[in-house]
């Protein structure tokens, strides 16, 4: 219960600061500005994206809500069948729908755009990005790890099982 309230909190959380980092950003940049952050690491540039990562469906609002929805729906079932028994699974769940809700607030309330102000100097080709893209990005490695780390468990689980049936055929 406890890692559960945890995952909430840490999800408001991280909603709280991506909105607040935008905001920061949008009322205190021109649009296309930059300023450095950390030398050499990330620089601060205040761009729109109106698309979804690296700019895909760029302009396709309209598509990109409902994609966003059906994600975010997937990842409540996953928890509801699977992540009560997994902390590893509700902790990628959490990141992965506030990331998700964290655009959506952009998507909705700033006519299609999404802010995005983080931007690596040492790979200037790399897509601007924002906090909930970080949500986003590590819930969906956690998911994968999660799910590596489940089909292992069930091969092992198969070959217990297997060698039981062996030891017991065997007596």
């Amino acid at each position: 219960m406890i890692s559960y309230i945890l995952a909430v909190l840490c999800g408001a959380l991280l909603i709280l600061v991506d909105q607040l980092t935008k905001y920061y950003i949008s009322a205190n940049f021109l649009l296309g500005e930059s300023r450095e952050f950390i030398n050499g690491f990330i620089n601060l540039t205040y761009i729109h994206n109106r698309g979804g990562a690296w700019g895909l469906l760029y302009g396709h609002t309209l598509i990109l809500v409902p994609i966003t929805v059906v994600i975010m729906v997937l990842c409540i079932f996953l928890y509801v069948k699977y992540g009560k028994k997994n902390r590893l699974l509700l902790w990628a769940i959490s990141l992965v729908l506030s990331g998700g809700i964290g655009n959506m607030i952009d998507r909705i309330f700033r006519g299609g755009n999404v802010v995005d102000f983080l931007h690596f100097e040492f790979f200037p080709s790399f897509p601007v990005f924002n906090v909930a893209d970080c949500a986003v990005v590590v819930g969906a490695g956690l998911l994968i790890l999660y799910f590596i780390l489940d089909t292992i468990k069930e091969e092992k689980q198969k070959k217990a099982l297997k060698l039981s049936e062996q030891s017991n055929g065997e007596d």
